[in-house]
């Protein structure tokens, strides 16, 4: 089967899991930066979280299928099938014809599309994800166009009994957020009241958020004065360049911290003063313009901890479906 693109939304584009394996020749991991969404829209519709499905920033798309299918949808939007409003986070049976369409985000900035048997892009790399800034994987390398047609797998396995995640299984969209990071690897270079600021200030998400990464407005930092090392630049945040991890914190300049996401740079020439941990990006992703956030530095089991308790909790709604 197939899916005919009416109107694409704001940016649509084709995600899965993530490519893996090619950050040191600078192409990023990729995939949706909501992972836990991504897996649950998946598993509604008994796809693994290596099948590809749709991203969808704010302005979701019309999609029109030329044949039955399963879909779900995993976020905060208004969902419509025939211009009649359905449920998220939900199994929806799709026929010949109908047309899935979109209203209002109502909460976070990004939602998730599942058909069952996954978006049937080629594997680039090893993955269908879109990484729009080298023109690989995903769709022609790219967010989706009206007129496009994108074509869908076939089922792979037994669609799960369970056709609703419970809402105790549901992630929030707050306005306010507590992302947990790491210091390192040059929080050094902050002074004490830099450091403070990052750790005890509330910082609101800006509208310069996309997929590589998110800046934050606050009240800045202060750097140690230093004579800055041959080949850094004159910046005091510039250091001779260096690898970034995905999730590291930059603050060009002093002023407004800056989280590097899944379709980063993979080094460059700015200090990492911190690194959100991995259980916590989802919630960075989760993030619109104006959200109130506070990082909150931890430790390494804490971080490990947690990452083995978001596991835990993906894996226990999955099951709750019966797949």
């Amino acid at each position: 089967m197939a899916i005919k693109v009416l109107s694409p939304g704001l940016a649509t584009t084709v995600q899965d899991h993530g490519r893996f394996g090619y950050y040191d020749v600078g192409i990023p991991p990729g995939g949706s930066l909501d992972q836990y969404s991504a897996e649950l829209a998946n598993a509604l519709v008994g796809n693994t979280r290596a099948d590809a499905l749709f991203e969808c920033t704010y302005m979701g798309p019309t999609l029109v299928t030329d044949a039955a299918t399963d879909v779900a949808v995993a976020g905060s939007v208004q969902v419509k099938i025939n211009g009649e409003t359905q449920p998220t986070w939900t199994r929806l049976s799709l026929r010949p014809g109908d047309e899935l369409g979109f209203g209002l985000i109502t909460g976070g900035a990004r939602f998730y599309i599942a058909f069952a048997g996954g978006i049937d892009v080629p594997l680039v790399l090893g993955s269908r994800s879109t990484y729009p800034l080298g023109v690989i994987g995903g769709f022609q390398g790219r967010k989706l166009e009206a007129g496009d047609t994108v074509p869908v797998g076939v089922p792979s396995g037994a669609m799960p009994p369970g056709a609703v995640i419970a809402d105790r299984f549901r992630p929030a969209f707050d306005r306010q957020q507590e992302v947990r990071i790491m210091l390192g690897l040059y929080d050094h270079r902050l002074s004490d009241t830099g450091l403070a600021n990052l750790t005890t200030a509330e910082w609101k998400l800006t509208p310069v958020a996309d997929r590589a990464g998110l800046r934050y407005a606050g009240p800045g930092v202060e750097w140690r004065e230093r004579a800055q090392p041959f080949g850094a630049g004159s910046d005091p945040s510039n250091i001779v360049d260096a690898g970034y991890a995905v999730g590291s914190i930059q603050i060009p300049g002093g002023t407004q911290p800056i989280v590097l996401h899944r379709d980063a740079v993979s080094g460059g020439g700015y200090a990492m003063v911190a690194t959100v941990i991995s259980a916590d990006m989802d919630l960075v992703a989760r993030a619109a313009p104006g959200t109130v956030t506070r990082f909150i530095p931890v430790d390494m089991e804490t971080a490990l901890t947690v990452r083995r308790e978001r596991a835990a909790v993906l894996s226990e709604a999955i099951a709750s479906l019966g797949g």
